[in-house]
């Protein structure tokens, strides 16, 4: 008796499966790359966020300067409201930051005979709430001096 020997069947499917494997490997890259962007939009906007609080603070302190014979009207409880400069600088805060609130305390060093500060020192504490994140909070101290 004869053995007939047959040709081994060629494997089919195999392209098809290393297709598939490759399509998930650049699948996961490509989730990974969106997290990662993800991520750096996140902190970047977290860091705009406190450069501005703290140029809204700096340039409270440079008005305070330009406003030395001023100080008592920033002393009103901490949110100086009855003083025209300090409400708009106050609204500047809330439009500028998420939920942004500021209170301005002004510990007087000194006062001249009529009792007006001549000397404080300035605690501007500004806080904003980024979407989907916890309280966020800038503080600053500075001194003024009016001129005497």
């Amino acid at each position: 008796m004869k053995t007939i020997r047959r040709a081994p069947h060629p494997q089919r499917g195999f392209m098809l499966l290393e297709v598939l494997v490759a399509m998930l490997i650049f699948a996961v890259g490509v989730l990974g790359i969106v997290g990662l962007q993800a991520s750096m939009t996140k902190a970047q906007t977290g860091s705009k966020f406190r450069a501005d609080a703290a140029f809204l603070a700096q340039r409270l302190i440079g008005g305070m300067w330009s406003d030395r014979s001023g100080l008592n009207n920033y002393a009103t409880g901490g949110a100086c409201t009855s003083h025209t400069r300090c409400n708009e600088w106050l609204a500047e805060v809330a439009s500028q930051l998420p939920g942004g609130t500021a209170t301005i305390l002004v510990n007087s060093l000194g006062t001249d005979t009529a009792g007006v500060v001549i000397a404080a020192e300035v605690t501007i504490t500004i806080q904003w709430t980024p979407p989907n994140e916890e309280q966020r909070r800038y503080t600053t101290v500075s001194a003024v001096a009016a001129n005497t």
